[in-house]
């Protein structure tokens, strides 16, 4: 009977530190994906909106598209002017505009791959009020980067807080 209840023991010590193992294995702060809410702006542009400046090689070659973009207000951070565009099949890209300076800023990569989705997806999701954005799909076609990428638009470039692979 000794050997039973030592045997028994064992088990239960066992399954004890698997379930500690697994448990400490995975943070509730991994877990966590960043929030719109994580990254607010503090005040929304209201003025005009000021034409894009085409400086770049990039931005001058998307001239028509930003052009036509900086029609609108301002839909990302408060003062930036999110504007997107085909590259292909299945492809995106984009740019900001600054709607206060005309200073344009590439998105950090072009999106591509992403797998069938209900008619809500978007391939690039963003808010006026925060300073975050959601890139999902492959970064510039490259194979095994599919996920969702999570920026943020920090000190006039993007930063990468995270990336959640599928």
């Amino acid at each position: 009977m000794r050997p039973q209840k030592t045997l028994k023991t064992f088990h239960v010590v066992l399954f004890l530190l698997l379930v500690l193992s697994c448990s400490s294995a995975v943070s509730p702060a991994q877990e966590r994906v960043p929030q719109f809410k994580d990254y607010p702006v503090r005040e929304q542009y209201r003025g005009e909106t000021h034409a894009p400046l085409l400086g770049s090689r990039e931005a001058r070659m998307f001239r028509t598209r930003l052009r036509e973009a900086a029609r609108g207000k301002p839909n990302f951070a408060g003062r930036y002017i999110v504007a997107t565009w085909g590259c292909g099949t299945a492809c995106l890209q984009g740019a900001l505009i600054d709607a206060r300076t005309g200073r344009v800023y590439m998105l950090p990569a072009t999106r591509c791959c992403w797998q069938a989705v209900d008619e809500n997806f978007k391939p690039v999701e963003f808010r006026p009020d925060s300073r975050l954005i959601i890139l999902s799909g492959s970064r510039n076609e490259k194979e095994g980067d599919e996920g969702t990428h999570f920026y943020k638009f920090e000190n006039n470039r993007f930063v990468l807080i995270r990336t959640v692979r599928r």
